[in-house]
C-alpha cells in the first residue's frame, strides 16, 4: 500500500535475533520503492546535506548516501535507528532520534528536507504539522526545500466484509516467519485508518529426537495494527506552510503500482 505502519508495535519472539519493530518496518514499508525516484531526483537538484524525517531502518536515507549525499536520518524509534546505523556503516549518515514536532539539531543549513510515506499524516493534526514545519523552515537554508508525500486517491476495502484485499508479505528471518496483511482501509471523518494483520509462525523443526522447542507451524503471535493517518489534501498543507513562512511550489506525483497506492508530494521552498 505504500502506508507508513506507526501503530502498535509486537514484541519480537524469544530467540528471535532481529528486533520486531525492524522487520515489520522492513517487511511493510521496506519493499516500496515508487517514491525512491523522486526523491534521487530532489537530493540532485539540492545544495547542501539533506535531512530525512520518519527515516525508519533506513529505506531513503541509505539509497541517497549511497548515492553520496550527506543524510541526516531523524526517527522517533532508537531501535529502527540502530538498525539504520548498523546498515549504513561507510556511508555519510547521521542518525537523530527526536519527534518531527519538537527535534532541534545543531544545524541549519540542510539543502533538502524529505518526508516520505505519508509521515506528515502522523502527526496529530493541523497542530502537529504547525509545530513540525516551523522546525523544519529553522533547519532549511534559505532555498532550501521541503518535500513530503500525502496520500492521494484511496481505494477502501474491508476483508471483514468478504472483500479479498491485498496479499500477505511475508519474510523469513531467524527460523520465524513473520506475515503483514493489510484487511481494511476506511476514510473516517478526520482519518484514514488502516488496519493490518501481523503473524509470527516458528518454522524451526524440532530437535532431533524430539525434546522441548517449537514444532513446526506454532504461531508465536498474532496481533492487530491500527494507523490512522489524518485526513489532509495539499492545498490545506500549503495554506499551513504559508503561515510559518514557507512558499509553496507545484507539487509532484508518485504514481500508483499495482501494489501501492499513489502519493502527492507537496513542495515547499524556504
Amino acid at each position: 500500500m505504500g502506508v507508513s505502519a506507526a501503530g502498535r508495535r509486537g514484541v519480537a519472539p524469544a530467540g528471535a535475533a532481529t528486533p520486531a519493530r525492524v522487520v515489520w518496518h522492513d517487511l511493510e514499508c521496506g519493499a516500496y520503492r515508487a517514491d525512491l525516484p523522486q526523491w534521487r531526483e530532489l537530493a540532485a537538484e539540492s545544495d547542501g546535506p539533506i535531512l530525512d524525517i520518519g527515516a525508519g531502518a533506513g529505506r531513503v536515507s541509505l539509497e541517497l548516501a549511497r548515492d553520496g549525499h550527506a543524510v541526516t536520518a531523524l526517527d522517533i524509534d532508537p531501535i529502527l535507528l540502530e538498525a539504520l546505523s548498523e546498515r549504513a556503516a561507510g556511508l555519510r549518515v547521521e542518525t537523530a532520534c527526536a519527534d518531527a514536532r519538537s527535534f532541534a539539531l545543531h544545524r541549519d543549513d540542510f539543502g533538502l528536507c524529505l518526508v516520505p510515506m505519508q509521515t506528515i499524516q502522523l502527526l496529530g493534526g493541523a497542530s502537529g504539522r504547525s509545530a513540525f514545519l516551523r522546525r523544519a523552515r529553522t533547519h532549511l537554508r534559505p532555498g532550501g526545500l521541503l518535500a513530503f508525500a500525502i496520500l492521494s486517491r484511496l481505494e477502501p476495502f474491508d476483508c471483514s466484509h468478504g472483500e479479498q484485499g491485498p496479499v500477505a508479505e511475508r519474510t523469513h528471518l531467524d527460523g520465524l516467519t513473520y506475515s503483514s496483511r493489510a484487511t481494511r482501509v476506511s476514510e473516517l471523518a478526520s482519518v484514514v485508518l488502516i488496519e493490518r494483520e501481523r503473524r509470527i509462525v516458528s518454522d524451526r523443526p524440532l530437535p532431533p529426537g524430539g525434546g522441548r522447542g517449537d514444532t513446526p507451524g506454532v504461531e508465536r503471535l498474532r496481533e492487530r495494527d491500527v494507523v490512522e493517518l489524518d485526513r489532509v489534501n495539499a492545498a490545506a498543507l500549503e495554506g499551513e506552510a504559508r503561515e510559518v513562512g514557507l512558499r509553496p511550489e507545484e507539487p509532484r506525483e508518485v504514481p500508483a503500482t499495482n501494489d501501492h497506492v499513489g502519493s502527492v508530494v507537496v513542495m515547499l521552498r524556504a
